[in-house]
C-alpha cells in the first residue's frame, strides 16, 4: 500500500482500497512507465500507442474510460467526473495533431490526473452529493459520441491519405 492510499484507507472498505490501488498502477503504466533516456521526463504505454497514426489516440481514449468507469464506482460528483471527462477529451483531442499532440500526451497525462482528482476527492472529509444515474449515462453518452467522432476523423484522415498516395 502507497502512503497515499494508506491515508485514503482510513475510509475506505479492503475492496475500494484494492481497487483504488490499481487505478494508480494503471495510471503510472499509461502515462509514466518509462524514463526518456538522458532525461527526468518520463512516459507510458499511452504515449507510445498514441504514436501509431489512425488510431492510436482513440485507443488512448478507451484506456483512460477504463479509468472513468471505475472512478464512477466510487460515487463521486459531478464536477469531478465532468474534470475526468475533460482531462480525457483535451487528451484525445491535441493527440490527434501529428507530432505536437504526442509531445503533448507526455506532458498532460490524463490517467495520472484523474486518479489525483479521485485520491483528493476522497481524502476530503466532507460528504457531497454523488452524480446521480441519469447524469453517467448522459456522460458515458457524451464520452461515447466523442470516441466516435474521433474514430470517424481517423478514419476520414486515413482515406484521403490513401487517395494522396494513389
Amino acid at each position: 500500500m502507497t502512503d497515499r492510499s494508506h491515508q485514503i484507507a482510513v475510509n475506505l472498505q479492503p475492496a475500494a482500497i484494492a481497487k483504488l490501488e490499481r487505478l494508480r498502477y494503471l495510471s503510472n503504466l499509461w502515462d509514466n512507465a518509462l524514463r526518456i533516456p538522458g532525461t527526468n521526463l518520463r512516459v507510458g504505454l499511452e504515449s507510445l500507442i498514441g504514436i501509431l497514426p489512425f488510431g492510436g489516440d482513440v485507443i488512448g481514449l478507451l484506456l483512460s474510460c477504463y479509468i472513468l468507469f471505475h472512478a464512477i464506482q466510487f460515487q463521486l460528483p459531478k464536477t469531478i467526473l465532468l474534470r475526468m471527462v475533460a482531462n480525457i477529451v483535451i487528451d484525445a483531442v491535441v493527440g490527434l495533431v501529428p507530432i505536437l499532440g504526442d509531445l503533448f500526451d507526455t506532458t498532460w497525462k490524463a490517467n495520472t490526473r484523474n486518479v489525483n482528482l479521485l485520491e483528493n476527492h476522497l481524502q476530503q472529509p466532507t460528504i457531497s452529493h454523488s452524480a446521480n444515474r441519469k447524469f453517467i449515462i448522459l456522460l458515458w453518452l457524451g464520452v461515447i459520441s466523442i470516441a466516435i467522432i474521433l474514430i470517424a476523423i481517423c478514419v476520414i484522415l486515413f482515406k484521403l491519405l490513401l487517395l494522396v498516395h494513389f
